[in-house]
């Protein structure tokens, strides 16, 4: 099925370009009353009467593709002072300062403003997003709204997903984000849900969002590559708690960025904050967990009472992910028990995540966790003894690799180090990263490395060792349909279907 990349709305209002840019950027009278119909960053997405923005890219500026996109019926490009100098033919140029923010303010006009008078919740931090966005599907949902819901794993309204082409992109590019919350909308949905992720905040696609509730989760080492210094990172991430914003904010204080975060919005005023952790001054303090099965019952206190609630998801990390979006759903002014309800049976693709091959196999789970933390945190939840399935990504930052092979080691008894999406890079040389730092903490906690390329025979290898009374948890890739690997190849691979496969050729083998 050759599906799009993104969901569009089905009617767009016209707008005049001078209307579109009003209070934004100068327009000559000469270019005032050109309609235009839609917004292109990408010249192979232009269609007749539309405003195209040529952008500095990796490989590319965008307005060398003046030509194309004023060929396909751009009335107009906006580029920056670099741009200028680059474009070429007759396509009338408007040079701004920033480009990518004025195309995301653009965007949210041209679409509609769908967020604004709708309820839009928005999450950022480095671990738990998609898990503490769909909780609060979940819970928006128990309440009787209507939920549109954008992230790692898609798009959805009210938890059926919109068919589209897979990508691993958190937070789309302001165009793409306006458009599909304004489809969203016509589906019905007057409740958004949506991810943050720090190269969206850097890039401003989220830039012209109306933001009723924010939340914060955590920080940890990710994403290095495109910010360069954890301090940039954080800088990003608290982007979305902007100074002046009269919102809601709730931030999960377990960490110091957290900390760090919530203190900087007290003493700025604005917006109003809540905070959520196991520390006694958090205002939904997590008191303690009874671990039932695959299943928990979480206690905390909020303004001196104590209440429970049951959780389908296991680990402490997810604990605190449902208190922070029990702490959202307050802020925006929901009631406790409906949102106890909702939260309870919330279930998240790709995030600890049960294979259930029967009962003659091993427990299995799948999760998207690939930073040092979140594979700790994953692993650490899982029942013990386990093996654990990783690799790590390619064109991504490297010094994460070691680390992540360290934490498998300190939580898992046998490691398997295979490949993950290893893009432009040797995977051998991934893999000896990965297996170095597992191998080094391997003296300390006694954990088996072993070393396996490909990530089929991987999975197969670690369920074929495995006894029915212990655990494997793959690692790294969740739900994502593809594995992406050399000359940008895109090789159709889910690891649930691995697990499956490979159970299916163990037991025929076996019988």
């Amino acid at each position: 099925m050759n599906l799009p990349d993104t969901i569009r709305p089905a009617h767009v209002a016209p707008l005049t370009l001078g209307a579109a840019l009003s209070g934004l950027a100068d327009v000559p009278a000469s270019l005032a009353s050109e309609t235009i119909c839609d917004l292109a960053y990408d010249s192979r997405r232009v269609s007749p009467s539309c405003l195209y923005f040529g952008l500095p890219g990796a490989k590319a500026h965008g307005a060398s593709f003046g030509d194309q996109a004023q060929a396909a019926g751009a009335v107009a490009m906006v580029t920056d002072a670099e741009g200028a100098k680059l474009a070429t033919g007759s396509l009338p140029v408007l040079a701004v300062a920033d480009p990518r923010q004025m195309m995301a303010l653009v965007a949210a006009r041209v679409f509609g403003d769908p967020t604004a008078g709708r309820l839009t919740f928005g999450v950022t931090g480095t671990m738990g997003k998609t898990t503490t966005c769909l909780m609060l599907d979940a819970a928006l949902r128990a309440q009787g709204r209507h939920v549109g819901y954008i992230g790692t794993i898609g798009f959805t309204v009210d938890g059926e997903p919109i068919p589209v082409r897979r990508n691993t992109v958190t937070t789309p590019e302001s165009v793409d984000l306006q458009a599909a919350l304004a489809a969203m909308a016509e589906m019905g949905a007057d409740t958004f849900v949506m991810e943050a992720s720090s190269m969206g905040l850097a890039l401003h696609r989220v830039t012209g969002v109306h933001f009723d509730v924010v939340g914060f989760t955590n920080l940890a080492r990710d994403h290095l590559d495109f910010h360069g210094t954890m301090e940039a990172y954080y800088d990003a991430k608290a982007e979305l708690f902007r100074p002046g914003w009269a919102g809601q904010a709730v931030v999960n204080v377990d960490d110091e960025a957290g900390q760090r975060l919530a203190a900087g919005i007290a003493a700025a005023g604005q917006p109003t904050l809540t905070t959520v952790g196991r520390g006694a001054t958090a205002d939904y303090q997590i008191l303690d967990r009874v671990v039932e099965g695959r299943r928990q019952l979480v206690a905390y206190r909020h303004d001196g009472d104590v209440a429970r609630f049951g959780l389908d998801m296991p680990g402490q990390f997810n604990v605190s992910n449902a208190m922070l979006a029990l702490g959202m759903m307050q802020a925006a002014g929901f009631a406790a028990e409906p949102t106890r309800q909702g939260l309870s049976h919330a279930v998240v693709p790709g995030r600890m995540q049960p294979v259930d091959l029967g009962p003659d196999a091993p427990a299995v789970f799948i999760d998207f966790g690939h930073t040092p933390e979140a594979t700790e945190a994953a692993l650490s939840a899982a029942p013990r003894p386990s093996v654990a399935v990783l690799g790590a990504g390619g064109d991504r930052d490297p010094g994460k690799r070691e680390l992540m092979g360290a934490a498998a080691a300190r939580q898992t008894d046998v490691v398997i180090v295979t490949d993950d999406n290893y893009r432009s890079e040797d995977p051998a040389l991934i893999r000896a990263a990965v297996r170095r730092g597992a191998e080094q903490q391997a003296t300390l906690s006694g954990a088996n490395v072993i070393e396996v390329a490909g990530r089929p025979q991987a999975v197969r290898e670690a369920l074929a060792m495995a006894p029915s009374s212990w655990c494997v948890v793959v690692l790294g890739r969740g739900v994502e349909e593809f594995q992406e690997i050399a000359g940008g190849q895109r090789i159709p691979m889910r690891d649930a279907d691995l697990v499956r496969q490979a159970w299916h050729e163990i037991k025929r083998e076996r019988s």
